[in-house]
C-alpha cells in the first residue's frame, strides 16, 4: 500500500512539473536454471507475440512485433540521430564501463556479468550460459577479445547506430536480459518486486534512490512487480526506441548528460 502511495506520489509530482529537472537529477541521477530462464522467455515469446528458436536464450531469432518501435521514428531517415537516443547509449556505455575508465574493455564485460552472477541466484550452468552471451555479444559487435580492444564513446555510440539501423541485429540485442532478469528475482518467482529491482540497480552501481523513483515509472500498472515479460519489453525498448515519452527510457537509471 505505501510503496503503491509512493510510486503514485512520484509519479504526479513529476508529471505536475513540481519537481525541477535539477532536482529530479539529484534524486534520480525441477527443471535446471538455463531451461527455467528459457521457458519463461518461450512464454514471453508467445504472448508477445515473437517468433523464437528454442535452441538457447542467445540464439533465438526474436521477432518482438517491431512495428510499434519501428513506428516511433522515420524509417526513410537513418536512426539514431536524435539527441534523446544518443544520450540513452551514453548512459549504457557508462554502465558497462565497470571500471570507470573513459572505455569499455572485455574486463568491463566480465566484471558486469561478476556483479550479477555473485548475487547467488543463478545456478553454475546459467552463469556458464550468460557468460557464452556475454562473449559471443562482444566478438559480434567489438571483434576479437584482446586487452588492447577498448570501446570509446564515440565508438559505442557509432556501432549501436549501426545495429539499430540493422533488422538482424536488433533482433539480438536484448539477448542478455533475461540473465539479469533470473539473477534479480531472488525469490524466483518470476516477478520482481521494487526491492528486487533495488539488486538490478545495484549491480549498475546505482542507488536505491534511484531504484524507487525508476521504478514508478517503469510500473505502468501499479501493481508493485515487473514482469519477466514486462522487463525484456522495457529493456529491448531502451535500445531501440527514439520516443522520449516511453517508460522505458527509466530502466537503466537516470540518463547522463
Amino acid at each position: 500500500m505505501t510503496a503503491t502511495l509512493l510510486r503514485t506520489g512520484l509519479r504526479f509530482l513529476i508529471s505536475n512539473k513540481h519537481f525541477k529537472r535539477r532536482t529530479i537529477s539529484a534524486l534520480y541521477c525441477g527443471i535446471s536454471e538455463e531451461q527455467n530462464i528459457l521457458l519463461n522467455y518461450n512464454q514471453f515469446c508467445k504472448i508477445a507475440p515473437l517468433t523464437y528458436n528454442t535452441r538457447s536464450v542467445h540464439q533465438m531469432d526474436i521477432s518482438v512485433n517491431e512495428q510499434e518501435i519501428d513506428n516511433d521514428c522515420d524509417t526513410k531517415q537513418e536512426r539514431g540521430q536524435t539527441f534523446f537516443w544518443r544520450r540513452k547509449m551514453r548512459t549504457l556505455h557508462n554502465h558497462l564501463d565497470v571500471d570507470k575508465d573513459g572505455v569499455i574493455s572485455y574486463d568491463d564485460f566480465m566484471l558486469f556479468e561478476k556483479r550479477f552472477s555473485n548475487l547467488g541466484h543463478l545456478t553454475p550452468g546459467a552463469k556458464t550460459e550468460f557468460k557464452k552471451i556475454l562473449d559471443k555479444m562482444w566478438e559480434e559487435q567489438w571483434g576479437e577479445i584482446s586487452p588492447y580492444n577498448l570501446i570509446c564513446i564515440e565508438k559505442y555510440l557509432e556501432k549501436m547506430r549501426y545495429v539499430l539501423n540493422d533488422s538482424a541485429l536488433r533482433k539480438k540485442c536484448h539477448h542478455f536480459l533475461p540473465f539479469l532478469f533470473k539473477a534479480v528475482d531472488k525469490d524466483q518467482s518470476g516477478e520482481i518486486s521494487q526491492q528486487e529491482f533495488q539488486l538490478f540497480f545495484q549491480c549498475l552501481g546505482l542507488t536505491h534512490d534511484d531504484a524507487i523513483i525508476s521504478f514508478s515509472h517503469i510500473d505502468t500498472n501499479d501493481d508493485g512487480k515487473i514482469s519477466f515479460d514486462e522487463f525484456i519489453t522495457l529493456g529491448r525498448e531502451f535500445f531501440l526506441t527514439e520516443d522520449p515519452t516511453k517508460p522505458s527510457k527509466y530502466f537503466w537509471g537516470p540518463l547522463v548528460n
